[in-house]
């Protein structure tokens, strides 16, 4: 009896192995899949799936100027270093560019571009910053005083999405990759669900979209876990910026993502699941979709006459900030003649490897 005992005490007591490699000591639990690994063998396996992810979807060919969404938190940050690292390494052969959007947000993105810049000298990529200001003459600052704290984050979406592109332009980039990871793609399904976007749910997990656009974008981190991302750039020391968005924490999509996290907490899996269920959705042949065709204002793509960013800069030009908010059409006839009098300045005209791309403010 005393020597079960204390051959339980001995394995009590003895470090445990790394799953993996069977010779250094485990240092962490994966989230993904629970191993028990150390953390030269959890580098690799982590860049290692991020490499088979871009190989297998093809993501990239040599010679690509690639636009990296550079917003100084974690998920850009880990992307940053590691695609850095990967095309050293396996020589991919791409230029590397950080394109940063400040939205103007005091107290929160001057601070996390300052991680950015950190970053520029760290990776030795270069840095275009593009900001609200620049680009539509409001801040987000500036709006969420015009339209409080609900519905700023419809405005924002919008318009870093268009600003994404145009700083792309600006640079020249073939293409823009994003630190979204898989956790935030399992939200969006359910968020698409949850309203009933048919659309958008056809393509919400696609690895890449937007190549009927003027810049396709790309997720390298589709199937890889936040808590992942953030252990990574724990053990690694990478600088980062950790501190969420003042005017985010009313966000609709905060009570998916809580509902996402009380899932993981269940079963692991589910994150990796629920992605792969929005990828076998399968919509209705007689389900009528969104043509996809150009803002007749500004030329960037839109299923409408008037792209969303045009109708919300109309109604904050206009002193109606809710103009746009919602899914009823806001613009025919003479509202249309109005919007182009308050629009119609002068052109921004960006020439890259795509040709002219034109928007006008």
């Amino acid at each position: 009896m005393e020597g079960v005992e204390a051959s339980e005490k001995v394995k009590r007591t003895t470090p445990r192995l790394c799953s993996l490699c069977n010779q250094r000591k485990a240092a962490l639990r994966r989230p993904k899949t629970l191993e028990q690994i150390c953390r030269e063998c959890f580098y690799n396996v982590f860049e290692d799936e991020i490499h088979r992810v871009i190989v297998e979807n093809n993501l990239f060919k040599p010679g690509d100027r690639i636009a990296i969404g550079a917003s100084g938190g974690k998920d850009s940050t880990v992307l940053a270093y590691v695609l850095s690292e990967l095309n050293k390494r396996h020589n991919y052969g791409l230029d590397l560019f950080l394109l940063s959007i400040d939205e103007g947000i005091t107290g929160y993105r001057d601070d996390s571009l300052e991680t950015v810049k950190r970053n520029e000298i760290q990776y030795g990529l270069p840095l275009k910053i593009v900001s609200y200001k620049e680009l539509y003459q409001w801040t987000m600052d500036e709006i969420v005083k015009a339209i409080g704290l609900k519905n700023n984050c419809t405005f924002c979406g919008v318009f870093r999405r268009q600003a994404l592109d145009r700083g792309a332009a600006l640079i020249q980039a073939d293409k823009i990759v994003t630190g979204h990871n898989a956790d935030d793609i399992a939200e969006t399904v359910l968020l698409n669900i949850l309203r009933g976007d048919i659309a958008r749910l056809s393509r919400c997990t696609s690895i890449t979209t937007g190549e009927d656009g003027p810049i396709p974008r790309c997720k390298p981190f589709k199937y890889t876990y936040e808590k992942e991302i953030v252990m990574y750039a724990y053990f690694k020391k990478l600088d980062y910026f950790s501190t969420e968005c003042i005017y985010s924490p009313n966000a609709y999509r905060g009570f998916a993502r809580e509902f996402i996290k009380d899932l993981e907490r269940i079963r692991p899996r589910a994150i990796l699941d629920i992605i792969r269920s929005g990828e076998d959705f399968r919509i209705s042949t007689t389900t009528r979709m969104p043509e996809q065709g150009t803002c007749q204002q500004c030329g960037y793509i839109s299923s409408q006459k008037l792209c969303k960013a045009c109708v919300l800069l109309e109604g904050l030009n206009r002193g109606l900030p809710k103009l746009g908010i919602g899914r009823k059409k806001v613009c025919s006839g003479e509202d249309q003649v109005q919007s182009k009098r308050h629009l119609e300045n002068k052109a921004l005209s960006f020439h890259g490897k795509h040709g002219n791309v034109e928007w006008k403010r």
